[in-house]
C-alpha cells in the first residue's frame, strides 16, 4: 500500500487547514455584517416612522396655526368695525349735542321774545286804557 502524504498546505485535518479557517472567519464576519445590516435597516425603519409622525404633527400644527390666524384676522376685522361704529356713534352724539345747544339757544331767544312780547302787550294795554275815558 502506498502511503499518501498530506500536503503541508492542508495540514493533518480540515480544522487545521488555513484556508478552511479563513473561510469560516469570513463566513462569521459576513454573518455579523448581515446582522448589523439588518439592525441598521430596522433602526432606519424606526427613524422613518418617527419622521412620519413628526411630519403629521407638523401638518396638524400648521393647520391649527392657519385656523388661529384666520380667527385672529376675523376678530381684528370685527374690532375695526366696532371701532368704526363707535366713531360714528360719537360723531352722531357730538352732532346731537351741538343740535341741542342750538335748540337751547333758540329756546332762550324764544323765551326772551315771549317776554318782550308780554312786556309790549302790557305797555299796549296801558296805552289803550289811557285812550278810553
Amino acid at each position: 500500500m502506498v502511503a499518501r502524504r498530506r500536503s503541508p498546505q492542508h495540514g493533518c485535518c480540515p480544522s487545521h487547514d488555513p484556508s478552511a479557517r479563513a473561510t469560516e472567519d469570513i463566513s462569521r464576519r459576513v454573518e455579523a455584517i448581515q446582522a448589523d445590516t439588518a439592525g441598521a435597516v430596522d433602526a432606519i425603519s424606526q427613524i422613518s416612522s418617527v419622521i412620519a409622525e413628526i411630519n403629521d404633527f407638523q401638518a396638524t400644527i400648521a393647520t391649527a396655526v392657519e385656523e388661529q390666524t384666520a380667527t385672529t384676522n376675523e376678530m381684528n376685522r370685527n374690532v375695526a368695525e366696532a371701532a368704526g361704529g363707535s366713531r360714528d356713534i360719537a360723531t352722531a352724539i357730538t352732532g346731537l349735542a351741538a343740535g341741542t345747544e342750538e335748540t337751547n339757544a333758540r329756546v332762550a331767544d324764544a323765551q326772551r321774545a315771549a317776554a318782550d312780547l308780554a312786556r309790549m302787550s302790557g305797555e299796549l294795554q296801558d296805552a289803550v286804557r289811557r285812550f278810553t275815558v
